[in-house]
């Protein structure tokens, strides 16, 4: 499943990326669909920084999943470069349920748009049935296309809250 999104965020790129890569903790009480987010790592290299965060989400479990993955579903550890010459950010996730079944990446472009910030992000999910071992056999292709679905609904609009999340957070400061 391909993901494409764009928002726009009034403040200048430079603002607006170093906010996305060194203030995500911060961010946390904008995003209502995130409980917490861990910074695991972070390694400043010569041309880009490279960083592992964990996050836990909110929401309801599809009910076909609940019965073998409980809130694991809810948390997934995302691993980063960020390269500030390009104003660009590669990311993976690493799913903490069905970590062998998921494969999910992508790249997110911060432009300048007349001294506002376009971010562009595309991405792609892929479920493999094959991979979801503790789920059995004859439900595998059913439970892979639910949590498909499930996660493909939640990432649209977490994106879209994150970037109102930094919207808000840049209002706050530039108002103090």
């Amino acid at each position: 499943m391909l993901i494409n999104l764009t928002s726009r965020i009034p403040f200048p790129r430079p603002l607006v990326y170093a906010t996305f890569r060194d203030c995500l903790v911060d961010l946390v009480p904008y995003i209502p669909s995130v409980k917490n987010i861990e910074i695991k790592s972070r390694q400043n290299k010569p041309d880009h920084i490279e960083s592992i965060n964990e996050w836990r989400g909110k929401g309801e479990i599809p009910g076909l999943l609940k019965p073998w993955i409980k809130e694991d579903l809810l948390t997934w550890t995302e691993y980063n470069i960020w390269k500030e010459g390009t104003f660009s950010l590669e990311w993976r996730i690493q799913t903490h349920a069905f970590t062998e079944a998921v494969q999910w990446a992508g790249i997110n472009h911060f432009i300048d748009k007349e001294g506002t910030t376009l971010i562009e992000s595309q991405g792609q999910l892929k479920i493999d049935p094959k991979g979801l071992k503790n789920i059995p056999p004859l439900m595998r292709s059913q439970a892979a296309q639910v949590a498909e679905k499930y996660l493909a609904k939640q990432v649209e609009p977490n994106l879209s809250l994150m970037s109102e999340g930094v919207r808000q957070y840049l209002s706050k400061q530039t108002r103090q």
